[in-house]
């Protein structure tokens, strides 16, 4: 029932292995009985020495002819989308709240900008932030217990 796929899309998760990085996988799964399609994730270990993506960025990850360890079958590809400036796969335009830029640039300018509206062209890329409010650059490990002491890098 289940075939071997070439490339696959999927999400970086939070990973504390050395060189690799996690991907989530999402696949639709059909329950025959419901005749209805459900949510199934799959995990796979993308060899990543350089740490290039973050958690949260869409990526493209292609199998490898040879597995590098037990876990790490795949190797990362690209990144298609980096969090944080969505973009629509079909026209490649940004996206705002449902709405494409371009079109809120066009009303801001028919009927005035408001004083307080966000400038997405003075904006800085996303790692501005890296150790203050993003926490998404450090190295996670795994949360084996409460103590009561703030853990933001843990999984």
């Amino acid at each position: 029932m289940a075939s071997r796929t070439f490339m696959l899309m999927g999400q970086v998760m939070p990973c504390i292995k050395q060189n690799a990085s996690k991907i989530r996988i999402r696949r639709m799964e059909l329950d025959t009985n419901l005749n209805m399609y459900f949510k199934k994730d799959e995990f796979y270990f993308v060899h990543d020495p350089t740490k290039k993506c973050k958690t949260g960025d869409i990526v493209l990850i292609k199998e490898l002819p040879q597995k590098l360890t037990r876990l790490i079958t795949h190797t990362l590809e690209e990144i298609v989308y980096p969090l944080g400036d969505v973009t629509d796969p079909i026209t490649g335009k940004k996206v705002t709240a449902g709405k494409y830029r371009e079109d809120v640039e066009d009303a801001n300018r028919l009927f005035g900008k408001s004083s307080e509206a966000f400038d997405y062209d003075k904006a800085p890329p996303r790692g501005r932030l890296e150790g203050t409010r993003d926490f998404s650059h450090g190295e996670t490990y795994i949360k084996y217990h409460e103590d009561g002491k703030d853990q933001p890098f843990s999984v």
